[in-house]
């Protein structure tokens, strides 16, 4: 023989040999030949299937699911009988003729005891290879003998003996190859000793019947993939995801979705990427639907999760899965972009994974501008209902406040624009396990310019702002409001996003003495906002209208507090001096006058916009008596007493109507 051929070819004669085999025995039961000229043939075709198996790496894969699946001589006879009713269609007469019945042109256990030697009975009970892994198929009418049934092999290994070693095609509408287009990624320490972990933990599991699985826990789902993906190329396995949303609900569907995997595993080098991170938190029938899965199959098995899911039936370790540290998503921009300032500038600001980075880099060009823009849509949160996007579109020339608490605001934009120098290149991150976010708190009534403030600050940062109305954020449910809270900060993470959370005090107030239930879980909801205030990489704002309602404990760990004052008759000034656009055509307007009425700036911006209203539909510019009719508007709307005298003009500027 030829030792030249491929595997393939040698394959395809090991069957060949193996259904002569077969057919011959088959045969002996329909003609009376000489039993001597019979035991010949087969002697030969078994020295065939010997000599052709001798030498084939990987053996035959009749033998390997024999060695796999633990079959007895038996059951190995009876897998290939039922096999090569596809691979040989002389085996169909050959099987009416053997039983002496036309009607039964298939293979029957009765005929495998018959043919075959060392036949044994519980070949075929449930907790036996070949049903338990579903490599033979029984069709058993209503009434029939089991002996009389005809048997079917599976089509998964059907094709598997012939070669062709595929995904079992009831498992691929719900898996997912996960590509290897991440590898050339260059992982740094934090991310390669993540990955040492994995393997370490998944390298007794490949390929076994051992009972465990490995929980990647974390926000980021890009960096659980990458380290998924690294993990599955040093152990050389292929990685499949399934979303944990596609599990069965029922049990008899789920026990046969995790054998069919069990059984894959046993045929190809595969490990499983169980997904579910879309999942925030699971339900109970959730975490069982998972937990009755993992008990039910084997191998090497990843659970990727926010959380660490409390999952019994494979208790296993859990292994934290964090983005690169700042200072290693600095040197990506850097081996990306080369030096600069950019890297610094957008490590400091954006977290983001190692994916992330390459996508935006590859997308985008060079220049710092696109590049950071790009980072602000990437990281552009989803907060559904809980969040209000705005566009801050007002500058500092816009924003009028006494010197000193301009001062604070000027510092907070600072501090958030060199924390990537002071945490990580002075070292100070090293030095502190929490307080590393930015927190503020904004007090002043309402209209005094809190949310002009925060647009101000994001607009000189180039950040996104967001407003959360903290009193929708509230429910009266325990443990509620800490979750939407969650939400918020899990969706903004990215640190691309200012987040404004306004009417404080709803959640807010002095509660450091203890009186009964609600007390206690209102500290719980303001301890758990400023944990995750404090952890956020970005800059996170609390607005308040009442400074004196807020415990003083609570306001200790905020890092800047800036009072927002009713403004003076100097500062209103200053805002009436520039509260219209350039284009508004103007008369002369007493901006002296106007100071003296006592407003906030959102109520002068209110005027402001009312009066160019009523100017448009009068074809006429802003006159001073157009100012003062909104002015007296805006009064009674807000329940102002109104003295005439002040909203009176002379006639040559025009009467108020």
């Amino acid at each position: 023989m030829s030792v030249d051929l491929s595997w393939e070819e040698r394959n395809g004669q090991f069957l060949s040999a193996a259904l002569h085999w077969l057919r011959t025995l088959l045969g002996r039961q329909v003609e009376a030949d000489d039993p001597g000229s019979v035991d010949e043939q087969l002697d030969r075709a078994i020295a065939e299937m010997a000599e052709l198996a001798v030498g084939m790496e990987p053996p035959p894969p009749l033998a390997i699911l024999a060695t796999r699946f633990g079959l007895s001589r038996f059951e190995e006879e009876i897998l290939l009988l039922c096999a090569a009713m596809e691979l040989d269609t002389r085996i169909a007469g050959l099987c009416a003729q053997a039983q002496g019945d036309p009607s039964r042109p298939y293979p029957t256990f009765a005929l495998a005891l018959t043919v075959f030697a060392d036949g044994a009975w519980d070949a075929l009970s449930p907790d036996r290879p070949l049903r338990y892994w579903r490599l033979v198929e029984i069709f058993q009418g209503p009434g029939q003998p089991l002996t009389a049934s005809a048997l079917r092999a599976d089509e998964r290994i059907v094709n598997y003996l012939k070669g062709l070693n595929v995904l079992d095609d009831r498992l691929a509408p719900m898996l997912v190859p996960v590509a290897g287009a991440d590898l050339g990624l260059s992982l740094p320490a934090s991310t390669e000793a993540t990955v040492d972990r994995v393997v370490q933990l998944l390298q007794p599991l490949a390929g076994t019947d051992r009972a465990s699985a490995v929980q990647l826990v974390g926000a980021d789902a890009d960096s659980k993939t990458l380290v998924a993906q690294h993990a599955a190329a040093r152990l050389e396995v292929d990685l499949y995801r399934l979303p944990t949303g596609l599990l069965p609900d029922q049990a008899g569907e789920l026990e046969t979705l995790s054998r069919l995997w069990h059984r894959e595993t046993l045929l190809r080098p595969l490990s499983l990427y169980l997904d579910g991170d879309e999942i925030e938190g699971p339900t109970q029938q959730e975490t069982q639907r998972v937990d009755r899965f993992l008990s039910r199959t084997a191998g090497a098995i990843l659970l990727a999760v926010r959380e660490a899911w409390a999952v019994v039936g494979r208790p296993g370790a859990v292994v934290d899965v964090r983005r690169p540290t700042p200072a290693e998503q600095h040197t990506a921009w850097a081996a990306a972009l080369g030096e600069g300032e950019a890297p610094g500038l957008l490590a400091g600001q954006f977290d983001l994974s190692l994916k992330a980075i390459d996508d935006i880099v590859e997308s985008t060009s060079a220049d710092p501008a696109e590049l950071w823009n790009a980072c602000l849509a990437w990281t552009r949160p989803r907060m559904e209902s809980l969040a209000e996007r705005l566009e801050p579109k007002a500058t500092w020339a816009d924003l009028v406040l006494p010197a000193a608490e301009l001062r604070l605001l000027t510092q907070l934009a600072a501090q958030v624009r060199h924390r990537s120098m002071v945490y990580d290149e002075w070292g100070f991150r090293g030095k502190m396990t929490r307080g590393l976010g930015i927190t503020a708190l904004f007090a002043g009534q309402s209209g005094t310019g809190k949310t002009f403030a925060a647009e101000v600050i994001a607009n000189d940062l180039r950040l996104a702002l967001y407003r959360i109305d903290l009193s929708a954020v509230m429910d009266k449910y325990v443990g509620v409001t800490e979750k939407n809270i969650a939400r918020v900060f899990g969706a903004a993470e990215t640190g691309g996003a200012v987040l404004f959370f306004d009417e404080a005090d709803a959640l807010f107030g002095k509660r450091s003495e203890v009186k009964d239930s609600l007390d206690r879980f209102g500290n719980i909801q303001i301890n758990y906002l400023l944990q995750r205030m404090e952890a956020y990489r970005g800059l996170a704002i609390l607005a308040t209208n009442l400074k004196s309602a807020l415990d003083p404990a609570f306001m200790r760990r905020l890092r800047f507090i800036v009072d927002f004052p009713f403004p003076g008759a100097a500062e209103r000034r200053a805002i009436w001096a520039t509260v219209f656009p350039p284009d508004v055509p103007r008369a002369s307007l007493d901006l002296d006058r106007l100071a003296h009425l006592n407003l906030t700036g959102g109520s002068i911006h209110n005027i402001a916009l009312n009066a160019a209203f009523l100017a448009a539909a009068s074809g006429s510019a802003v006159t001073m008596a157009i100012v003062l009719d909104a002015a007296r508007t805006e009064f009674r709307k807000l329940e102002k007493p109104i003295n005439e005298a002040d909203f009176q003009v002379d006639a040559a500027d025009g009467a108020a109507a």
